[in-house]
């Protein structure tokens, strides 16, 4: 076989596949090309040849160009790269030595990944987008809890919301458990309001605070003449007048033994007899119960049924104490605000200091005690701007420093600017954007890119 028919075979294969491939020397000028390459870029193949890959780039063919990236790394180079008709090429080059072991050539071939680079444009666009609705949906809801006076900013009280909108759904026994003062019968109003149950009535029994003597006429009611003093007319009872709606038993851990077989009955029989009366009443109601008792404890001492437990506790939801979610007490500070300064037509601001003692005070009263502390700011501060010296006494100690901190040479205004970096530093790392932050952190927007140049926090 002669050189020329060599020469010629090789010139058939090259153009017989169907890839893009070019052949350059180290100067970018093109020695060969598959037939492919001009259709790719929308010439004729055979003009290609001869021509500097640098002509061909500033004339718009394609760029960036491959021969002097493989000519600089002497090694197999692969990119992406833009066509005159705006395709996407995945383009790799690989160099060629010669019997001396130098660089002789340069190869290149590609692949068309147009359609490829669109379908990760457009994911990216829908994953951008879902973000955007995703924030938007995060602020919905937040100012729906932030309607309903419930902040979830802490991701245990986000779990507790989830439990919560689960429930409403369905009408399952829940049973809220948790410190006095947390919002258990906030939270059992959410999910009444969430549910299908929401035009119906939402009936709260404390089942502390009803008189013993008292207990079965309120909750069951009574017939005309029932008993001496009972009203002519009868009375409905706590249970019937929450047909179609919700049953709240608070405190259910404070239930009489011996009332608490009455109250397993009807939960079981959905049915019950008013005092003085010998028809049964059927009931619809959903049943949510709260406590801040621990009932398993009641169980052994015998003090709470067992049975009754089982039946209350189907989906139990532990709402976490004020001083376990710090992240809500900055928010909560500022819904508080804003609801005693309508409530008492009073514009007041809160100093730096006074939110930095509430933020690290214990809280033993949980959210009620911060709604007490926030009622009397607002009420009995002289002027507007409320300062650590309206706070109570034991809120002015402040914080209790550890000895390293507290035997420093900083100066309050230096420890107040380290806790707000601080946490500044959270809330970026948690929230990325800075609406999110002040979404968090119950302030504005400005505000915290202010604060975020401050501390040069990015």
């Amino acid at each position: 076989m002669t050189s020329s028919s060599t020469w010629n075979e090789n010139e058939q294969i090259l153009h017989s596949l169907k890839d893009d491939i070019l052949v350059t020397n180290l100067d970018g000028i093109i020695l060969k090309v598959s037939e492919v390459t001009g259709k790719i870029y929308g010439v004729d193949s055979e003009s290609l040849i001869g021509k500097s890959v640098y002509d061909l780039e500033r004339q718009g063919l394609f760029t960036p160009i491959l021969t002097p990236m493989v000519v600089k790394e002497n090694k197999k180079i692969t990119f992406v790269q833009t066509t005159n008709k705006g395709k996407k090429l995945l383009v790799t080059g690989i160099p060629v030595y010669n019997e001396k072991g130098e660089l002789y050539r340069i190869v290149s071939y590609s692949h068309d990944i147009t359609e490829l680079a669109e379908y990760k444009d457009f994911l990216i666009t829908m994953e951008e987008e879902m973000e955007r609705v995703k924030s938007e949906l995060d602020l919905l809801r937040s100012k729906q809890l932030m309607d309903a006076g419930i902040i979830a900013n802490s991701e245990d009280m986000k779990k507790v919301i989830n439990t919560a909108l689960q429930l409403s759904v369905v009408d399952v026994n829940a049973l809220i458990l948790g410190e006095s003062g947390v919002g258990k019968s906030l939270l059992a109003k959410f999910i009444h309001n969430k549910s299908q149950r929401n035009k119906g009535p939402f009936i709260e029994v404390n089942c502390g605070a009803i008189p013993d003597s008292l207990f079965e006429a309120e909750l069951f009611g009574y017939e005309p003449g029932a008993f001496t003093g009972a009203h002519q007319k009868g009375k409905l009872g706590l249970i019937e007048l929450s047909n179609g709606g919700t049953l709240f038993l608070d405190e259910i851990g404070e239930l009489p033994l011996h009332h608490q077989v009455k109250v397993l009955k009807v939960i079981q029989e959905k049915q019950f007899y008013r005092v003085g009366g010998t028809k049964p009443i059927k009931v619809d109601f959903r049943l949510i119960s709260a406590t801040n008792k621990d009932l398993n404890t009641a169980i052994q001492e015998k003090r709470f049924r067992e049975d009754l437990y089982f039946r209350l506790n189907v989906v139990p939801v532990t709402i976490p104490p004020l001083r376990k979610r710090t992240e809500d007490i900055v928010p909560l500070i500022h819904l508080l605000l804003q609801q005693f300064e309508e409530k008492y037509n009073r514009e007041k601001k809160l100093d730096e200091a006074v939110v930095h003692h509430l933020l690290h005070y214990e809280w033993k009263g949980n959210v009620r005690e911060l709604i007490n502390i926030m009622e009397r700011l607002v009420v009995l501060s002289p002027s507007t701007l409320i300062t650590v010296e309206q706070l109570p006494d034991h809120l002015k100690e402040g914080p209790t420093l550890s000895p390293p901190s507290f035997i420093s040479d900083k100066t309050l205004k230096e420890l107040l600017e380290e806790t707000e970096k601080q946490i500044l530093l959270k809330a970026r790392k948690k929230y990325i954007t800075t609406i999110r932050m002040a979404d968090a952190l119950g302030t504005s927007q400005p505000s915290i890119v202010r604060k975020l140049k401050k501390y040069r926090i990015y």
